[in-house]
Formats: structure tokens, sequence, C-alpha cells
């Protein structure tokens, strides 16, 4: 079967390394990475993958300019094969660059295509699913007027872990963190701080990545609920992922100038069961100092989205620039909105690469130090 991994736009390269690392060739297109695999595979990846999307299976691909040639591929689709009479079946659509730009009306098409192909192979008296149980997330993307036909394995998004459960201000999505993270020079034996932690999702994904734990460890999928799905796929995956957890000594510190948000993060560590590998805090930025050498700060600082807000965000970044030059050939990284933010940091970048978080575009900027002796390093 072709899989595919939808990543936001900017991540691409990370999630194929991920990939790699977990023993797969991925190819990427259009933001999304396509690997061959099985129904294990399909478990595995849930369970794993730390900054993809969802899992996706792609069932047909065709070209069509027309409503007519978009239902008869979708009908020539062996669904009785995945659904039931009973499946929920959900569309989403997407569209660009293609004569068939009405997605709304494509999806209708879709849909439509799907429920008499059912009826015909179930021999069903009624023009009507009852759509009462298991949820099928069917995609229909249109580009170029190249269709892509896809059912959702995930269901909720990978992002959803399940231990934030708590709300807090313009969270960072939890496959972005996992990214930042690799795009780092972290290693586990380093210190990594991050200084406006908000509800704790880059120490935690830290915390995480750091031993071993996998994302998906402990929720649901939607393909686990499917008619052919063998059970044994999902339980293979987990009992694979509970024996790679490692216990090791980590320096994760998250701290934030709100108390709140301390407590939240707290109370999310606990549910991802890594809140004693954390030190948490409640401290200005500016209060941070540090004897250790070679570490790393990591944080999604405030870059204010009102005119009024510019100027003390200028003056936070400057004093986010001077606790950085006070600190041993540290590393920084900053993931931020806020236009030439290295100007206001007071330190050219080394690198800067666009991202996308929650749909404003942003810059993840790298201050690097030397790296640490050689015989200082760990394998």
């Amino acid at each position: 079967m072709k899989l595919l991994i939808p990543c936001a736009s900017g991540l691409e390269s990370t999630v194929k390394r991920q990939l790699n690392h977990l023993g797969y060739d991925g190819k990427a297109n259009n933001g999304r990475i396509a690997v061959e695999g099985t129904m294990q595979d399909v478990a595995r990846l849930n369970v794993f993958l730390r900054s993809g999307e969802r899992v996706l299976i792609e069932l047909a691909s065709f070209k069509a300019t027309t409503f007519d040639e978009l239902y008869e591929n979708v009908h020539a689709v062996a669904w009785e094969d995945w659904l039931t009479p009973h499946s929920k079946i959900l569309i989403d659509g997407k569209a660009s660059s293609s004569t068939l730009g009405a997605i709304k009306a494509a999806g209708g098409v879709v849909k439509k295509a799907i429920v008499k192909r059912l009826i015909e192979r179930f021999h069903l008296s009624s023009p009507r699913l009852d759509e009462s149980r298991e949820r099928f997330i069917v995609g229909c993307s249109i580009r170029n007027d190249e269709v892509s036909v896809t059912i959702d394995t995930s269901g909720d998004g990978l992002h959803k872990r399940g231990y934030r459960t708590l709300p807090y201000t313009a969270p960072l999505k939890e496959t972005t963190a996992a990214a930042l993270i690799d795009m780092t020079y972290y290693h586990p034996d380093k210190a990594l701080c991050d200084l406006f932690c908000g509800s704790g999702t880059i120490p935690i994904e830290a915390a995480m990545r750091s031993l071993k734990i996998a994302p998906g460890m402990n929720r649901t999928f939607d393909f686990q609920f499917w008619k052919h799905t063998d059970q044994t796929c999902l339980a293979l995956a987990k009992e694979e992922a509970k024996d790679a957890v490692v216990n090791r000594k980590l320096d994760i510190l998250a701290s934030d100038v709100d108390p709140k948000a301390i407590s939240i993060a707290q109370r999310h560590a606990k549910q991802a069961g890594v809140e004693r590998h954390i030190r948490f805090r409640v401290a200005d930025m500016r209060a941070f100092s540090s004897d250790q050498s070679y570490g790393i700060l990591l944080s999604n600082p405030p870059y204010g989205e009102r005119l009024s807000d510019a100027e003390s965000v200028k003056i936070l970044y400057h004093d986010f620039g001077k606790v950085y030059k006070s600190l041993d050939e540290w590393s920084a990284y900053i993931l931020t909105g806020l236009p030439e933010a290295d100007r206001f940091f007071g330190k050219r970048a080394d690198k800067m690469k666009k991202l996308w978080n929650a749909n404003i575009e942003c810059g993840f900027y790298s201050f690097l130090g030397s790296p640490p002796p050689k015989d200082n390093k760990k394998e």
C-alpha cells in the first residue's frame, strides 16, 4: 500500500529523517511524505511518528477535469473492502490550481460515488447508509488536475498525544514542537531550557524524545475500529513502543513568568509521564543564568499581534539576547513571527528557516555556540 504522511510546511525534511530512523525510505511531494507499507506499518507510524500530522492510505490517484471523471474513478475504488453500510463517511477535500476548484461540490460527488458503490456491492434496497458506526475520513486532494483519494487511519491528528488537556494561550502544536527539537543539536546529556514554556509542550516533547516514549503510545486511532483491521497490528506496535522506553537522567527546565502556565505545564507533564524529568520554575526570563556549558535554549517566545505590543516585544527580545550572551557556549533556537527577530536579539542568526505555526509565517532562528570538546561528547 502507498502511505502518505502530511506535515506542516517547512518540516518535510525533518519528517523524512524521522521516517528514515524508523526504517522507511520516504519521498516528499507537496507537503506529503510517501512510503510503502502494510497495516502493520500503519500501526507503527501512528504510534511512533513525532512530527507527521496523519497517516493516510492512498486508494487511488488519477487525472480528472470533470465531475463525471471524478465520479467514475472514485466509484471504481473497491470501497467494500474497507467500509460497511454502517460506516460514518466524512469528506476532507482540498483543491489548488485545478479545473475542479469548487471543492465542496467535488466532495459531494466523491461521497455520492462511494455511497453508490456500497449500495451496489452490499445489495442494499435503501439509497442511504445509516452511518452510525466506525468513522472513515475520506480525503480528496486535487492539485493540477491530479486527484489523490485517501482514507485517514489516524482520525484525530497525531499532534493530539492525549496529555495536553488544559487550555492555554497560543499553544504550540506537539508535532511542531517535536520537529523543532529535532532541528537543534539537543542531546539528552545536555541541558535544555525553555524560558517561555507556556503549557509545557517543548519541554514535554524533549523529555518524551529523550526517554524514547512513543507519542502515540496512549491513544486510539480510527483504523483500529475498521472491520478488516487485524488488532494484533496495533498491539505489536504498542509493545514495541513499550520495550523501547529508557530511563535516564535529564536536565530540562520549563520556566515561565506566569504561575498559571507553570501549573498547567506540570499537569501536562504528569499526564505525559515525564513530570519527574523536568524542573518547573515561575521566573522572568531575565533572571535565568547557568554555570553549565554547551546547553540549549529553545523557545517560542511572544511576538505580539497588536501594534501596542511592538515596542515591548522588541525590548523582550533584546533582553533575551543579553541572557543568551551571558551563557558559556550555549546554542539558542527561537521560533517567532517577529520579522527580523535576530536584529532585536542582538546577534545575527547562523541559520533561519521559514515555518508555519497556527497559520502564521514564522522564522526558526538558530544561534549556535561552539561544539563541546570531543572527549565530552557521548555517542
